[in-house]
């Protein structure tokens, strides 16, 4: 009696099931000889000892319970011999262990393991009314190793994880329809939804990482970019006190001729170099600034102020509703012009700081002077009316600003809260370099 052949519908479906199980063996093919983002466990980074030990509890006690049972599962019902479910068993269960580091070599560990298993199952004598090709064991420990490789591998990776995974379940239900019981379709289903949920979870967790990683590159590009603007403005105000000097310089040079009486030819030539010089050292020093200015600045060209504008400044900031109070010393003595401006605009910030921070509160400015050091001193009391925080960050113009000030004419700095709520900005700026006689 001859046997008829397949319907071309089975036929049909047998050569797509082949192809695609292909199609999806090369892509895992491919996606297992690209290395893993890290071969870190997870939860590896956590703070706590005992988080840090839990992926290895959890593996370990699956482990523990699913070998023995898988083992006396397969003897006494499906009445596999020992040797062989003991093989089976371990197959299908150790490799978890290595899924922690490995998670896509201890799937091909354990889904061959299982794929040898739904055969020796198909030989065996107590298949009938028991699952078939996986086993109840095989299909827990199969989601939990789903959870580890959502947790490191690619999405084209999973994918091909998943379409392996259904397109074994389907050559089994062509192999034997009676023997299945829709096992493999429960598993098919239960996996694709593990690896979404994890996989989704993972991708949200790099997201929140990468997310706060950009807020810090963000915050430290514009504390940088602070810094950079408000040392562009200083160079810009010390530009008019160079200036200055350099013009001192050409006017004292044109003239000297005229005032000394008697001078050599050579000292009368050396003069006219020094101020050919000066002059164009004062040309570049204009063009350095016309680099340096901004195109917003509005009234950089206005002279600079100093000590003698700090009056006006204190009754700017009454004005705004600070009751402050000066006390600046009736003897200054001769005050350079960078340290002059200097302390005015650290005095201008301080000002500025309460004005924002500390509505109300009452400010006192003092500017004290001896042979060496001219001292700015501003304390303010705690806000009579709600305000903002302090600016205690470093991250804004304002003590930015004062930081640069300070280094630029080597003094230092001393701002901090006090215990009353107020707070204290104490600047000290020398009067003179090192080695410069008074």
């Amino acid at each position: 009696m001859s046997t008829s052949p397949p319907p071309p519908d089975r036929a049909q479906a047998r050569r797509r099931l082949l192809t695609a199980a292909h199609t999806g063996l090369r892509d895992l093919g491919a996606a297992l000889s690209t290395p893993s983002p890290s071969d870190r466990v997870p939860l590896a980074q956590a703070s706590r000892a005992w988080v840090r030990a839990l992926p290895y509890v959890i593996v370990m006690g699956a482990i523990a319970a699913l070998l023995p049972v898988t083992v006396t599962v397969l003897v006494q019902d499906y009445r596999v011999p020992g040797a062989l479910a003991g093989a089976l068993a371990t197959a299908q269960t150790a490799p978890l262990l290595l899924a922690l580091r490995r998670p896509l070599p201890a799937w091909w560990i354990i889904f061959a393991a299982d794929v040898l298993g739904g055969f020796a199952l198909l030989a065996a004598d107590g298949v009938t009314d028991r699952s078939w090709p996986w086993t109840p064991m095989v299909v827990v420990g199969y989601l939990l190793l789903m959870v580890l490789l959502a947790v490191r591998e690619s999405r084209r990776t999973l994918l091909a994880v998943w379409l392996t995974t259904g397109a074994a379940g389907l050559v089994f239900e062509l192999i034997s329809q009676d023997k299945s019981d829709g096992i493999h379709l429960l598993l098919f289903v239960l996996s694709g939804v593990v690896l979404v949920v994890t996989a989704a979870l993972r991708e949200r967790g790099e997201a929140q990482r990468q997310l706060a990683e950009q807020e810090t590159i963000s915050e430290a590009e514009r504390s940088r970019r602070t810094l950079l603007e408000e040392r562009t403005r200083i160079a810009r105000e010390l530009h008019d006190v160079v200036a200055h000097h350099m013009s001192v310089i050409t006017v004292q040079a044109d003239s000297a001729p005229y005032r000394i009486q008697h001078l050599p030819p050579e000292a009368r030539e050396e003069f006219t170099t020094i101020a050919a010089s000066a002059r164009e050292s004062l040309t570049e020093m204009r063009r350095l600034l016309a680099v340096l200015r901004s195109e917003d600045a509005q009234g950089e060209r206005a002279p600079q102020p100093g000590l003698d504008k700090l009056q006006q400044l204190v009754e700017t900031t009454v004005r705004a509703g600070v009751p402050a109070e000066l006390s600046l010393a009736a003897e200054l003595g001769a005050v350079p012009q960078a340290v002059d401006l200097s302390a005015y605009r650290i005095a201008q910030e301080a000002l500025s700081n309460v004005v924002r921070h500390a509505p109300g509160a009452a400010t006192r400015v003092s500017v004290t002077s001896d042979d060496n050091d001219l001292t700015v001193l501003v304390v303010n009391g705690p806000a009579t009316t709600p305000g903002s925080a302090l600016e205690t960050s470093g991250t804004g113009h304002g003590l930015v600003g004062m930081r640069e000030r300070v280094r630029l004419t080597g003094g230092s700095l001393d701002v901090g809260p006090l215990p009353d709520g107020g707070f204290r900005v104490a600047a000290r700026l020398p009067l003179r370099t090192k080695g410069t006689a008074p």
